[in-house]
């Protein structure tokens, strides 16, 4: 598909977003600046509150390092809290805890806990430790919650009521021709939750009375555990890059990702800003559009084959792994990636050149031979040279890291 064919389809899927302006430091208030103290007394209060009420709700063993699972050095499995690792290809899945909660009318929500910004919370919830989100408090991105008794009360909720529909385009299958979010947040719902104490977690409603994430395969209320599908990623030039997919700030990425439509967590702080010394929540990634379409090929990638093939995972490009035993506030992972998506060229396309790409170094040395751009659609302004210079699409997916396996199994 030619590169100038796909303009308009990006341009309705970004306008899915209320991004806020991609300037330096926008939304970004003075106390999202200003470092969290590790080892926060009230963030562990409120970790240890949270994991003897679902202990208590659930009637299992809370995560501590002598309840965890151990998995074997070749799993690579980064969260700590994980019950269960199915590493079959395609049909991948993680087993997670479950947290109980309430949502804003009073209702009982079940929801999930990936990430959080302080080092020693992170360890003693068993997450990843992503410092970048203290930058999401005090911005329009965040939700503010209280917790009493180990229970959160949320401000915003989700309907998982709506019917999931995805129909790819003719004659190619991106745009697609219809595309309906199957789950849609609130104004007031956002995975950035802001604790009393300050630190900020990332937390997902996987369940409400209104059904059930599209991503769950199934979910456990009296034994308090969740299955969620994982899909596969490139890091480093390795596959098996597993991750969640939660919330998404725009409609048609939503969609094409099955995660919860959420515009608020478009606001969070800065697109197109990836290093650590910058205010910001979120770190660039790639994905592709138009990429191979047949997973025969063995380099499938892109937007268009996941709407080809049924929704199989469009296996974008990632910059790094979660950093677990780093306490720096320099380490530079986040769940909240911030999308540049990138087009393969006509020149590549007419010389027979498209591939999967594999790593944000490859992707560099694409850019460089003019094989590979930024999507036309994205906003005029300079490009993140952490992300091979490309432009940000001003879109957030939030796609908590679970694992990278050495090798994986294939299903019969």
């Amino acid at each position: 598909m030619k590169q100038t064919a796909i303009v308009m389809a990006l341009a309705v899927m970004a306008a899915g977003t209320n991004s806020p302006a991609l300037a330096e430091g926008v939304g970004a208030s003075a106390a999202t600046t200003t470092p969290i103290a590790q080892g926060n007394r009230a963030a562990l209060a409120e970790a240890d509150a949270l994991l003897a009420r679902s202990a208590r709700d659930y009637g299992r063993p809370s995560y501590s390092p002598a309840t965890a699972v151990r998995f074997s050095e070749d799993d690579n499995v980064f969260m700590r809290n994980a019950l269960a690792v199915d590493f079959t290809y395609g049909a991948a899945t993680v087993t997670l805890p479950l947290f109980r909660g309430v949502g804003p009318r009073g209702e009982a929500v079940h929801y999930i806990i990936t990430e959080a910004s302080d080092f020693e919370t992170a360890n003693r919830l068993g997450v990843n430790y992503a410092p970048k989100l203290r930058h999401a408090a005090g911005t329009p991105g965040e939700q503010r919650v209280t917790i009493q008794d180990g229970v959160v009360r949320f401000r915003g909720s989700v309907d998982f009521s709506p019917t999931y529909e995805l129909v790819p385009g003719t004659p190619y299958p991106f745009p697609p021709a219809r595309a309906v979010p199957g789950a849609v947040a609130d104004a007031e719902w956002s995975s950035m939750v802001v604790m009393p104490s300050g630190v900020v977690l990332n937390m997902q409603i996987v369940g409400n009375a209104t059904g059930r994430h599209d991503r769950a395969n199934s979910l456990d209320e009296r034994g308090g555990t969740v299955v969620l599908q994982l899909l596969d990623g490139f890091q480093g030039g390795d596959q098996y890059y597993y991750h969640l997919v939660t919330d998404v700030s725009a409609d048609v990425p939503a969609v094409i990702e099955k995660g919860v439509f959420a515009p608020r967590i478009g606001n969070t702080p800065s697109f197109g800003q990836s290093t650590p010394d910058r205010p910001s929540a979120l770190l660039g990634f790639s994905p592709v559009v138009n990429g191979i379409l047949d997973p025969a090929t063995g380099q499938n990638q892109g937007f268009a084959t996941s709407i080809a093939n049924g929704g199989i995972d469009p296996i974008n490009v990632f910059p790094l792994d979660p950093d677990n035993d780093n306490p720096s506030l320099d380490n530079n992972y986040s769940p909240m990636w911030d999308a540049h998506v990138v087009v393969w060229t006509d020149q590549a396309i007419a010389a027979n050149r498209v591939r999967r790409i594999t790593s944000i170094q490859d992707l560099s040395r694409l850019v460089a031979a003019g094989d590979v751009a930024t999507a036309p659609v994205a906003p005029e302004g300079p490009g993140n040279p952490f992300v091979a210079g490309i432009r940000p699409l001003g879109v957030v997916i939030n796609c908590p890291t679970i694992a990278q396996p050495r090798r994986v199994r294939r299903a019969s």
